[in-house]
């Protein structure tokens, strides 16, 4: 019987998801606007045969409304700027060839005629090896940028996400794939017959269409998602063919994975349309205890100020410093902004029974994602159980700093999953969707004329 096949993504959170890996001695902490070192980490993980790379994006300077009010502990936080994502994707296409290319462009503060355009035009320039990560902008801070005194309230978030999802895909679909002749002898470039308009008219887009440019590559640009509440649960159901979250337990997420894939009949999709990545931070060592060495030193860099600082984040409605730093974790209002991680941070905090500063040096230390801290056998053992088990089709390998995590695993961890059968020894086809075993999505026109 053929063994299930780990999906990787590098989750390039550059200069490094932990909030202190930047002070390592070995990191490269300019390399959050150094392009050079976007590629140079790009092609490694082509090399070493990763499904895509993946660049979260924010529309701000996270904390702004903090450093705004004089907290200056947020001048100790890295990730405060970085290079957009759809342009460096278009870049970093050109300098490889076969790994995916995923980005993250916010539903709230975008127009759905350039996000389709955008993305259609990146699959083009790839050769198909394009996605859109598809959010509803999880940080307050953004709103002050466009107009708003306050973020957009959660579940208007997510009613828009849908209509902004149904216009995008309806422009993708708005050329049947053999519409342009570019026939010299009749002077005829396309088949009116095989174009489409849209003429969207919703409550929140009115869009006419039809889109200028071609059918992509691949069909249409992958679509990611990563809302874990319950809307972003039946988000990803009906529009993604790749889910992002943040798992920390395996029960939890065999729970999160039944319950995502069992909610695609429904929209006339079947389980295996949508790949689940949950993230993982790998701190890896030759021993366990060499591991965690490298752990604890991480931690060490890490005040307890900028600790609470980060989580506070995910606390509005409370002031997070005012309570014992030794103290249980306290109970947390609901958030109008990432819901599903403020849920995982307070059932870390109830499982492990951690006090508040506890909370906070984990949350910093991954931002909710699960730490593996151990020898290369020990990460391949882990992430075996978790994809044999029904908690994930694959991971998102999210490191604490650059360069070196991210060459430890691709050269330690890789060939283990290799040896035992897990992942592949060269990619499958010339698409992003070929090589995640996606099908394509049928035209709405397609479809309507079955």
């Amino acid at each position: 019987m053929k063994k299930p096949q780990v999906r990787l993504g590098a989750f390039l959170s550059v200069p490094g998801n932990h909030l202190a890996g930047w002070r390592h001695p070995d990191a490269a902490p300019e390399c959050d606007m150094d392009f050079a070192w976007y590629m140079r980490l790009t092609q490694m993980a082509e090399r070493y045969l990763y499904d895509t790379i993946f660049f979260q994006d924010t529309v701000a300077v996270a904390g702004s409304d903090a450093l705004k009010a004089g907290d200056l502990t947020r001048t100790r936080l890295s990730r405060i700027v970085k290079l957009e994502p759809t342009a460096t994707l278009a870049a970093l296409a050109v300098g490889t060839s076969r790994i995916g290319l995923i980005a993250t462009a916010t539903t709230t503060f975008n127009e759905p005629y350039n996000i389709a355009r955008r993305f259609a035009t990146i699959d083009h320039i790839s050769g198909g090896r394009c996605g859109w990560n598809l959010v509803t902008s999880q940080i307050e801070d953004e709103a002050g940028n466009f107009g708003l005194d306050t973020h957009v309230d959660h579940a208007l978030r997510y009613e828009r996400a849908i209509e902004f999802y149904e216009v995008v895909s309806g422009l993708w679909d708005s050329w049947a794939p053999d519409a342009f002749l570019r026939d010299k002898e009749s002077g005829v470039w396309f088949d009116v017959e095989r174009m489409h308009f849209l003429d969207h008219k919703g409550k929140h887009f009115a869009c006419r269409g039809p889109l200028n440019v071609s059918p992509t590559p691949q069909g249409r640009p992958i679509v990611a998602q990563a809302g874990s509440s319950e809307p972003g649960k039946e988000l990803a159901a009906r529009t993604a063919d790749v889910v992002f979250t943040a798992q920390t337990e395996l029960a939890a997420a065999q729970e999160f994975y039944a319950d995502v894939k069992g909610r695609t009949a429904k929209y006339g999709r079947i389980p295996d349309d949508i790949k689940i990545m949950p993230g993982i931070t790998p701190v890896i060592g030759g021993t366990m205890a060499e591991a965690q060495r490298k752990y604890d030193e991480l931690q060490a860099l890490l005040p307890d100020e900028v600790a609470l600082a980060a989580l506070a984040r995910f606390t509005r409605g409370i002031d997070i410093f005012s309570y014992p730093l030794h103290g249980p974790m306290p109970e947390l209002p609901e958030a109008n902004s990432a819901k599903s991680r403020q849920a995982l941070i307070m059932r870390m905090a109830k499982a492990g029974n951690l006090s508040l500063i506890q909370t906070a040096r984990a949350v910093s230390a991954a931002q909710g994602h699960r730490v593996l801290v151990g020898p290369p056998e020990y990460i391949a053992d882990e992430i075996e159980t978790w994809v044999t088990q029904g908690g994930a089709d694959g991971f998102n390998i999210i490191c604490n700093y650059y360069p070196g995590p991210f060459v430890t695993f691709s050269e330690t961890v890789i060939p283990e999953l290799q040896r035992r059968g897990l992942f592949r020894t060269e990619y499958e086809g010339a698409t992003l969707r070929e090589n995640l075993g996606l099908r394509a999505p049928p035209s709405r026109w397609d479809q309507a004329t079955e």
